[in-house]
């Protein structure tokens, strides 16, 4: 792969929409489980963490800890739903259901499959991210009308982790080879991103790695909408978000659409 096609604009085209709606009309068939994996799973974090462990902790860099917490657990929500939807339910459709093969029978290709696919995992991130949103506002977290600028970086995270989704999955050999990404990549960065606690309290070192993580820029980026509003390093953390995705996205059309053409 040369340098220059980590920068190119893959050929899309609408075929890209209808392999985005063949998955939102399985996800409509499913939604009963998918409502449990997507929105109940970070309720239970919002409830045990944010305000068990929170009651516990009585200030946060000026912030009580739920507000401290919340755009965490946003953040998260968005990284992991794409991510597994990206890895475990795009090498199922790549290997044992044959889905990709069969749809390259009709007039869409290669291309249109993965931004369909990059597409769909994105927006069931997002769907995660308004689900918890909603049950949030129940519970007085929001009250301003920051959050629907925070949503747009939240929709950013989510279309990243598809991309790397994608990408584990293009090398993926079975299952369980997604176990080295999940352990390796995304629970470290679920701990160490500022989630649960400020990276300030990290030693400096482990402080650096954490800027490598894209979470730590989304966790930051989030926060600061919510908190401050729109500032200078919001901007910052959503062009480092931008970069990553866009790179991901390109390694991801690459590798894929070599398997699928084989």
């Amino acid at each position: 792969m040369k340098f220059k096609e980590y920068f190119a604009i893959p050929k899309v085209n609408s075929g890209a929409l209808q392999v985005w709606s063949r998955n939102f009309l399985y996800f409509k068939k499913t939604w009963l489980v998918s409502l449990f994996w997507i929105v109940l799973e970070p309720v239970i974090y919002l409830g045990a963490i944010g305000f068990g462990l929170g009651a516990f902790v009585n200030n946060m860099n000026g912030f009580s800890y739920i507000e401290f917490f919340f755009p965490a657990l946003l953040s998260t929500t968005a990284m992991m739903v794409a991510f597994f939807e990206g890895t475990y339910g795009n090498y199922t459709k790549l290997t044992h259901q044959k889905t990709y093969a069969t749809i390259m029978l009709t007039r869409v290709g290669p291309e249109e499959i993965v931004a369909g696919e990059l597409l769909w995992a994105a927006s069931k991130g997002f769907f995660g991210v308004m689900g918890v949103t909603l049950v949030a506002m129940f519970f007085g977290l929001i009250d301003s009308y920051r959050i629907i600028l925070a949503l747009p970086i939240l929709f950013l995270l989510s279309a990243l982790f598809s991309c790397i989704g994608m990408i584990f999955t293009s090398f993926a050999r079975n299952y369980d080879s997604f176990i080295y990404s999940t352990s390796g990549l995304i629970v470290p960065m679920s701990l160490l991103s500022g989630t649960y606690f400020p990276l300030e309290q990290l030693p400096t070192g482990l402080r650096y790695v954490a800027y490598l993580f894209p979470l730590t820029h989304a966790v930051s980026a989030v926060r600061e909408v919510l908190h401050k509003g729109p500032t200078l390093w919001v901007g910052v953390h959503a062009l480092v978000l931008l970069v990553a995705t866009w790179v991901c996205m390109n390694i991801s059309f690459f590798r894929i659409r070599r398997k699928l053409l084989k």
